[in-house]
């Protein structure tokens, strides 16, 4: 089901196929929306599952409200392609989002990477990993219900475990296996919770109540702002597993959080910094 390709809901919406070396890809644009203020999208999915195809209404739904283009891609998926090749595909997408846009090779005025669950906890380790390597930083990254920890050691996943609906803690531990292959479930690009985020940008994170990975997002959120990053953390009360894209109230609520978050960061002239 989440390969499954979904029309955004807006006729007007423009969507372009393109490609970055190997890693397919979709520009998302949606009516009054600014080509040069680029946001790139990473699917959920236990890091096994997923695609961009499947987020496309999402897209759209971001695209409209915070005046952007949305890069969605399809990064290599576990077990046929174990970490780090995930994170090597949504690192170079970054870089050339920068110099690529809807409509061909253009500057960014400005950049954002975002993603849920699985998506939430790559747009983590694509922060950490550009800051690693010197690398031009987004101004902002956005997890949703971020995917942070392979040891599994977050307290919700057994306390939330009965109110979650959308994820079943059975499940995590294979995801584990199918993506590390064997490797260090403490190396922070692969579980971020234990990441430094010195001179890491912006984050805002929402998370649901009633999530079983609640804690990954509010562990996370600790840590950074611990090491010094400016940290929104969202837990919405009452929510299930990315709930931004369940059609709810408090879905374009969210939505509205996450566009106004993303206007105020461009207001700030330190935005996009080189570490």
């Amino acid at each position: 089901m989440m390969e499954g390709r979904q029309e955004p809901a807006d006729p007007r919406t423009q969507c372009h196929p393109t490609r970055i070396d190997d890693i397919p890809g979709e520009w998302v644009l949606a009516p009054g929306a600014d080509p040069q203020v680029r946001l790139l999208y990473l699917h959920g999915g236990g890091y096994v599952s997923g695609s961009g195809g499947n987020y496309l209404p999402f897209a759209a739904l971001l695209s409209a409200a915070a005046k952007c283009a949305v890069l969605l891609i399809d990064y290599r998926l576990a077990p046929e392609h174990p970490f780090p090749a995930g994170l090597e595909d949504c690192t170079q997408a970054h870089e050339w989002m920068r110099e690529h846009g809807p409509h061909g090779p253009a500057l960014a005025r400005a950049t954002f990477i975002a993603g849920d669950s699985a998506g939430g906890g790559l747009t983590l380790a694509t922060l950490l990993a550009l800051r690693d390597r010197g690398l031009m930083l987004p101004a902002a990254g956005i997890p949703l219900s971020a995917f942070t920890d392979m040891t599994l050691a977050s307290e919700s996943i057994h306390t939330q475990a009965d109110r979650e609906l959308f994820m079943h803690p059975g499940c995590l531990p294979e995801f584990v296996q199918l993506y590390l292959a064997g490797g260090d479930p403490y190396d922070p690009h692969a579980s971020p919770v234990f990441g430094d985020y010195t001179g890491i940008p912006p984050l805002l994170i929402q998370v649901g109540d009633f999530e079983v990975i609640r804690d990954d997002s509010v562990r996370v959120a600790a840590k950074a702002r611990a090491d010094g990053a400016r940290v929104t953390l969202e837990v919405w009360p009452g929510q299930c597993h990315v709930f931004q894209i369940r059609g709810l109230p408090e879905s374009q609520a969210a939505i509205i959080h996450i566009a106004d978050f993303m206007r105020v960061t461009l207001e700030n002239p330190e935005t996009e910094r080189d570490v």
